[in-house]
């Protein structure tokens, strides 16, 4: 009996081996003329016998389940899915990149990726931002290598409005070490007088012997480690999960004690979730780290605004003015904040009457409404000159001229606005 049940066992295996070569056989034919549905098929049949196959059987099983699956780049999104797995699976059984079925696979995997970029770009391009996110994300599966392509799955998610499938990609990214520091390769085009920016420097190198371009740069480019982590803290905080968001940032400070760009990620969090006070603490704190950034004072400056602390709030809008004269905002925030007060002196000239104690108060907010006029004055005209087709600051102007009896500026200013309004 015991050897009767040897044999019997033997036979089970024969008879498998055979079915799965002849699946395998089928599936090889069929990817040869093109048929990926009934190459398909033939693998489904031998999924289930493949378990207890040798590596080499393994291997050629999940290097046709690949092919099958990806058929040429026609295949599905989950079929793509599937057929990465099935390469590096092949991969796996053998050990080695450079098994029987390594090279093909890398020129597969080459195919593949260009596929997936050609498609994520053109999405892009077309704002199908969902299909782009995808098609990044499976770039990346293809070469984790290059975890920017997560990244930009994760942007493009964002851009369209998908914030779980960002929020994952961007944990993942964030779990990763990502920082996203690299170098661009940049050159003036001679042509445009531009700057263009190279996928490599080879290229650049190559342009500029070429004489097309000029001025060859490397540029180092910034940290992503700070917007990723607010960007989750930001997701978190729209699906209402203020302790998650709160604790994203806290993670990610203790971890980055001097990272200024998390520092004020914590503070534009803060900021969403109504928390002010907070916000301005963290602000402050950002300025004694970087007290030359005009945007960091610009911001304290319109949060003291908002709480009305008129004076607090000119003294940072003209730190930033300071330290970067051409900060528009500024200028035309300073003008907001200078004509806040005419609101209150022209209903008190409205109210008054005609004796001779209200015409010698009229007189005196009359007064007082010019001089806030010419205090505005120049940092609209400023405003202006930094921005010359900023209709709101023109409009502001004209009515202050007709307002002060400047009628020459006036006219001006109203024949500017004429031509900015044809020009929309």
């Amino acid at each position: 009996m015991k050897k009767q049940f040897i044999v019997a066992i033997a036979l089970l295996v024969s008879t498998l081996s055979f079915a799965q070569k002849s699946e395998l056989k089928t599936a090889e034919k069929a990817i040869k003329s093109g048929n990926f549905a009934d190459a398909k098929s033939a693998i489904q049949s031998a999924e289930s016998l493949i378990t207890n196959a040798d590596d080499k059987l393994k291997a050629k099983f999940y290097f046709l389940k690949g092919q099958a699956l990806y058929a040429n780049g026609t295949g599905s999104n989950s079929d793509m899915d599937e057929a990465i797995e099935s390469f590096n699976m092949v991969q796996k059984v053998e050990g080695s990149t450079k098994g029987k079925y390594g090279s093909t696979i890398n020129d597969l995997k080459s195919q593949m990726l260009n596929n997936f970029l050609t498609k994520a770009n053109a999405a892009l391009q077309s704002k199908d931002y969902t299909a782009s996110s995808a098609g990044f994300n499976k770039a990346y599966r293809m070469s984790p290598k290059d975890t920017l392509y997560l990244y930009y799955a994760a942007s493009t998610a964002v851009t369209g409005q998908d914030y779980n499938t960002s929020l994952k990609y961007y944990e993942e990214l964030r779990d990763l070490g990502f920082t996203g520091i690299g170098k661009e390769y940049n050159a003036v085009n001679n042509e445009s007088g531009e700057v263009e920016t190279f996928d490599n420097k080879s290229l650049r190198d190559l342009s500029v012997r070429a004489g097309t371009h000029t001025a060859p740069k490397d540029k180092k480019t910034e940290s992503k480690s700070a917007e990723i982590v607010k960007n989750i803290a930001l997701i978190h905080l729209s699906n209402g999960d203020n302790e998650k968001a709160i604790g994203a940032m806290k993670l990610a400070r203790e971890q980055n004690p001097d990272d200024l760009g998390l520092l004020i990620s914590e503070a534009n969090v803060q900021l969403k979730m109504g928390n002010k006070e907070r916000f301005t603490e963290l602000m402050k704190e950002a300025t004694l780290k970087d007290p030359d950034n005009p945007e960091l004072q610009y911001n304290l400056g319109v949060i003291a605004a908002e709480a009305g602390e008129k004076e607090a709030a000119m003294k940072y809008y003209e730190k930033a003015i300071a330290l970067d004269p051409s900060y528009t905002d500024a200028y035309n925030n300073m003008a907001v904040l200078i004509l806040a007060e005419e609101g209150a002196i022209v209903e008190e000239m409205n109210s008054l009457g005609n004796s001779s104690a209200d015409n010698k108060r009229y007189d005196e907010l009359r007064a007082k409404r010019t001089t806030i006029f010419e205090s505005a004055i120049p940092y609209l005209e400023t405003t202006l000159r930094l921005k010359p087709k900023d209709i709101q600051a023109a409009q502001t102007l004209m009515n202050i001229y007709r307002g002060s009896g400047q009628t020459d500026k006036y006219k001006a200013m109203k024949a500017k606005i004429e031509e900015l309004e044809a020009g929309n």
